[in-house]
């Protein structure tokens, strides 16, 4: 039976992760450089468009359509066929189908969105959008039912995952990873050309959006208004706040307290606590948001003495926060929280952590090879990269004709 609350919280929740992309778009625009914030900012808002259509036409069958080996769904709900305003007798039973399926619309235009700040300042519009479809069809659709799907290989097993920490923040992270190791880095990266953000104030823009959605992302995986998306509200929180802090004190302790330091902290406090909020006591938040901060926090690190020109560090930021939050889940769990999860290792159990582990590593190295061979096949056919001229010029101008500042080129 369709419960009203329930109801109006989902779709107010497919609301807000769906205002994540744009945000996403703000908080990428703003660190890239002067010539590349509209291509930057279009990589994120397109997919709006072009995965919004595609969820509705097939991912959404793929990823929650009748069980097939484990691995995929059946194309029962092709075209929507099926999905109508009766609840589901598998998936959020007190809503319509239709607010389950919107919902998880917006988590599969995020997840593709992620992944573009590896490759941002360097790669063609065209060769994106096809990638974009492939890996939108070959990684996110499978791996969301593997852990989400009825009959998934990975949710028989017990692994756990909340509202997105593998299907959504491991899986784009390891995949920005193989991307801008494919790519090469940007003309100027290893010669040391400034590449600094150019619009700070926007990356606080939106931030603040993707804090904002995120309650949506996080509670509105409850898929009620009941106690659960409240405690998961609170949990998501805390996590931000404490990531931000501790990013600050990061940077303070190396020279000076950083704005983007504290913006980029939230985020990894928002991704890591993503697959665990609604199985984890509220204050748990706090220390799954420190451990976040230092651990991504020394993987920037790590990757930028490496010479690897992930551009926007979805890997150390999201990759990385996701799978420390992922496992934090086998560590911080309750089934006093949530009865559909399981108890944690501080709460007597070390099984939980196994099975994350098991998730963890699956899902990284399969979104890594897949990425890498869709990438390659792109780059092949039809060339992933912009020439060297119109990298010069910016993406902007080469690829679409526009000024940021400045109107349009003629």
């Amino acid at each position: 039976m369709v419960n009203n609350g329930d109801t109006a919280w989902l779709l107010v929740s497919a609301a807000l992760v769906m205002l994540m992309t744009p945000g996403l778009a703000l908080f990428y625009g703003g660190m890239v450089r002067r010539k590349n914030v509209l291509s930057t900012i279009m990589m994120s808002f397109v997919l709006l468009g072009l995965i919004g259509t595609l969820w509705l036409l097939y991912g959404y069958s793929l990823g929650f359509g009748p069980n097939l080996g484990g691995i995929i769904g059946k194309l029962d709900f092709v075209g929507l066929r099926g999905v109508g305003q009766s609840p589901s007798d598998v998936y959020a039973t007190t809503v319509p189908q239709l607010a389950f399926m919107i919902f998880q619309a917006m988590f599969a235009v995020i997840t593709v969105a992620l992944w573009t700040g590896g490759v941002v300042e360097r790669t063609k519009f065209s060769a994106f959008l096809v990638l974009a479809v492939l890996w939108f069809t070959v990684v996110y659709c499978p791996v969301a039912h593997w852990v989400w799907g009825q009959g998934g290989w990975l949710a028989k097993l017990g692994v756990l995952d909340f509202a997105g920490g593998i299907v959504v923040h491991i899986s784009a992270g390891m995949s920005a990873l193989a991307l801008a190791l494919l790519l090469r880095p940007r003309k100027g990266f290893k010669e040391k050309e400034p590449m600094e953000p150019h619009n700070i104030p926007m990356v606080i823009m939106g931030t603040g959006l993707l804090w904002f959605g995120w309650f949506g992302f996080n509670a509105g995986s409850a898929l009620t208004s009941g106690g659960l998306a409240s405690s998961a509200f609170v949990a998501t929180n805390a996590s931000a706040g404490a990531a931000a802090l501790t990013w600050m004190v990061l940077g303070w302790i190396q020279r000076r307290p950083s704005v983007l330091g504290v913006a980029t902290g939230a985020v990894a406090g928002l991704a890591a606590v993503t697959p665990a909020a609604g199985f984890i006591p509220p204050l748990a938040g706090i220390p799954i948001g420190i451990v976040a901060a230092l651990i991504c926090y020394y993987c920037m690190v790590l990757r930028a003495k490496g010479g690897i020109d992930e551009s926007l560090d979805v890997w150390a930021v999201h990759g990385m926060g996701g799978i420390w939050g992922t496992l934090a889940v086998g560590i911080f769990a309750s089934v006093a929280v949530n009865s559909a999860g399981a108890n944690g290792l501080i709460h007597g159990s070390g099984i939980l952590l196994a099975k994350q582990l098991v998730g963890v590593a699956s899902v990284a190295a399969f979104a890594f090879a897949a990425t890498w061979v869709l990438g390659k096949i792109v780059d092949r056919t039809i060339g992933l990269r912009v020439k060297e001229d119109e990298e010069v010029v910016g993406l902007d101008i080469s690829q679409h004709g526009e000024r940021a500042y400045g109107g349009v080129s003629p």
